[in-house]
């Protein structure tokens, strides 16, 4: 039989596949791009047939159809593997919740602990002539979501850019058991974090001066990393590398600037590695059919031993508060959910043990409470009760605010509470120094 016989065999309607879902089933819907539109309409369809059916997925870039049905916490639960504004909002309404990892970890969790799914449900690019459907720019841990599910749906999205790469980046119409063509919906933009303001152009300032030619970058999302990317765009800089968990925006500029080459990298010289990509149309256009850029599993770029055999290995990531100790949360803000680890650890460890490498912790001095009108330091003597630690003080490196940069790396407590107050927002430094006080963390010879 050919493939394209094969193919439709297999073709069927989004409602006839939904019924593929029973009651108590766990469903994964992968996560960004990767997540199936159609699909996610048919089943809220069944919403009313259906109880406990558990979701798992993560970085949503729409509000799922599964979120709004009546009564939607007695039929679906959402499981997400990282957080966002969207998932946020259905912790409080009782449909969402977290699920903690390491992000390096997550196609060994599939594999070794979780190692059944009932129906794994995802949008591919369209079958190729060789029968393989590839996961496009969220591919991440989708293989391993395969090879323990009962069921495979691919919806199939003709606007899905074909990502390619060494190995997990597709699944053969062999292993397929249901395809859905879909809307052909155009990808939608994780947006790329907006104009830079003053803030980040101060910070992106400090990091830059920090990056040496030859280096290898790993950046997040926001208008903080890019910033930094503008900013390296238009700098001298040369021979860049690119092992990243999440491709942006950034590395676009980059690339069509001539800054990224990859020929300082000891392996996958040349190419771009990286785990998933979000961004607006212009980052999708670019990892298309791109022989530079490289899809893999994030087992493979997010491994700690990998990055650190990296020389000159860069690792910029974002935070929520940071305390004196040198303890960093990016995931919460007290009980209130706001982010996931991600590989923020896998990096931070893996630059702290490059060659050369740095890792940076990037934010702005201070945020505005919403509830309150208030200014508050997002340094702090000890982190809001019930905060999440991402970063620990024992692997802290660099530390980055508008208003300076300090490296933490081998310092005592009193001589981060010195350094860490220096670049807090000038408003609530003296408050700062008396609770350091308190804590026994400040000694008379510092400077005030």
């Amino acid at each position: 039989m050919s493939y394209q016989e094969e193919y439709r065999q297999k073709l069927t309607s989004p409602d006839e596949a939904a019924k593929a879902v029973k009651s108590g089933d766990w469903v994964d819907f992968a996560w960004c791009a990767c997540m199936p539109v159609a699909m996610d309409k048919a089943l809220a369809k069944r919403a009313d047939e259906l109880t406990d059916v558990k979701f798992r997925g993560g970085i949503l870039m729409h509000r799922p159809a599964i979120f709004d049905v009546p009564d939607a916490a007695s039929h679906f639960c959402w499981n997400s593997w990282h957080m966002g504004g969207i998932e946020r909002k259905a912790i409080k309404e009782g449909i969402a919740f977290y699920s903690p990892m390491r992000y390096s970890e997550l196609p060994g969790l599939y594999r070794e602990q979780i190692r059944s799914v009932d129906v794994a449900i995802f949008q591919v690019a369209p079958m190729d002539q060789h029968g393989w459907f590839n996961f496009g720019p969220g591919g991440s841990h989708i293989k391993a979501v395969c090879e323990v599910s009962k069921t495979i749906i691919v919806e199939v999205n003709q606007n899905m850019p074909v990502c390619l790469g060494g190995f997990e980046n597709c699944v053969h119409i062999s292993d397929v058991d249901m395809i859905v063509e879909g809307d052909n919906p155009p990808l939608e933009e994780l947006g790329g974090g907006g104009a830079a303001s003053e803030v980040d152009l101060a910070v992106a300032n400090l990091v830059v001066s920090e990056i040496p030619s030859g280096a290898c970058l790993q950046l997040g999302i926001g208008s903080m990393p890019n910033a930094i990317g503008k900013m390296i765009a238009e700098s001298d800089l040369k021979d860049l590398g690119v092992h990243t968990e999440m491709y942006v925006d950034a590395f676009v500029d980059m690339s069509r600037a001539g800054r990224i080459t990859g020929a300082c990298k000891p392996f996958d010289r040349g190419r771009q590695t990286y785990a998933f990509a979000a961004g607006t149309k212009k980052l999708y256009e670019f990892l298309d059919n791109n022989p530079e850029c490289m899809a893999v599993p994030v087992s493979y770029v997010n491994d700690i031993a990998r990055v650190s055999q990296i020389d000159n290995f860069i690792s910029i990531n974002g935070a929520v508060d940071i305390d004196l100790y040198g303890q960093v949360s990016s995931e919460s803000s007290g009980i209130n959910h706001i982010s996931g680890a991600g590989g923020q650890q896998d990096f931070v460890m893996g630059a702290y043990l490059s060659r050369g490498g740095k890792s940076f912790i990037c934010c702005s001095s201070s945020v505005m409470d919403k509830k309150t009108g208030q200014l508050k330091s997002r340094i702090r003597p000890t982190l809001v009760e019930g905060s999440v630690v991402t970063a620990t003080r024992a692997n802290l490196h660099w530390i980055v605010t508008e208003y300076g940069k300090f490296n933490v790396k081998g310092k005592s407590t009193w001589e981060r509470a010195e350094g860490l107050i220096s670049i807090a927002h000038p408003q609530f430094r003296d408050e700062l120094i008396a609770e350091a006080e308190k804590m026994h963390i400040w000694r008379r010879s510092n400077k005030r």
